[in-house]
């Protein structure tokens, strides 16, 4: 093995130093909807393949962190997606799609575009072609906590999601299992029941109101 000298190591420093990101730091609280089932069984996933499953709304809340040395405590940002073919399907490439960003009414400039920033780094292909970007005040309830699955976001009069935990009732087939993994990067992810996502912004080509699927995920993230 050819071994570093003096200035070597210190250049693969500077370049491992270099590699980690300054937003190392950032996490919250994730939501996530689809308008297909993500807790279902193989019955119920190939009935909506090419059918259902291209839409989504991802929201996060930022409970500590900078990104791009920007405070973003306490802001929420979200992303709304339309894709070509259903989202997870390991079979079919349901991209380019397309994206809206709405950010926290409350965030300055520079706060709106760190957070334009973050969701693009956090969603990857999911949002690599955002087509608008809106402000909207973002309420978020996590109801009795982050792992119980009660939550309502509103974003203004642009989208709302409302959501509870799986019962036992919420089992049809039998075969039920985490069919979809969740679109980003997440930590202690959980299936929860969406009672209703809709969506009544501009620039995606649709507007919709969903209610009553097994299509949602809670959980934690850092980047």
């Amino acid at each position: 093995m050819k071994k570093l000298g003096i200035s070597g190591l210190a250049t693969l420093a500077a370049l491992i130093l270099w590699a980690i990101p300054s937003s190392a730091a950032i996490r919250g609280n994730y939501v996530e909807v689809r308008t297909a089932d993500v807790y279902t069984g193989p019955c119920f996933a190939n009935s909506e393949v090419g059918v259902e499953g291209r839409r989504a709304i991802l929201t996060w809340t930022i409970n500590q962190g900078e990104w791009q040395g920007v405070n973003l405590n306490g802001l929420s940002v979200m992303a709304v997606v339309r894709a070509k073919d259903n989202l997870g399907d390991p079979y079919h490439n349901p991209y380019p799609a397309k994206a809206i960003v709405i950010v926290d009414q409350h965030a300055n400039a520079a706060q709106r575009r760190a957070l334009v920033n973050f969701v693009q780094t956090a969603g990857g292909p999911l949002v690599e072609h955002i087509v608008r970007v809106d402000r909207a005040p973002i309420k978020v309830d996590f109801g009795s906590g982050v792992h119980h699955g009660v939550v309502t976001v509103v974003a203004g009069n642009l989208a709302r999601i409302q959501t509870r935990s799986l019962c036992a009732g919420d089992s049809i087939c039998g075969n039920e299992e985490l069919y979809y993994p969740p679109l980003t990067k997440v930590s202690h992810a959980m299936p929860a029941y969406t009672i209703e996502e809709a969506f009544n912004g501009a620039g995606l080509g649709a507007v919709w109101n969903q209610k009553g699927d097994r299509s949602a995920y809670i959980g934690t993230f850092q980047l």
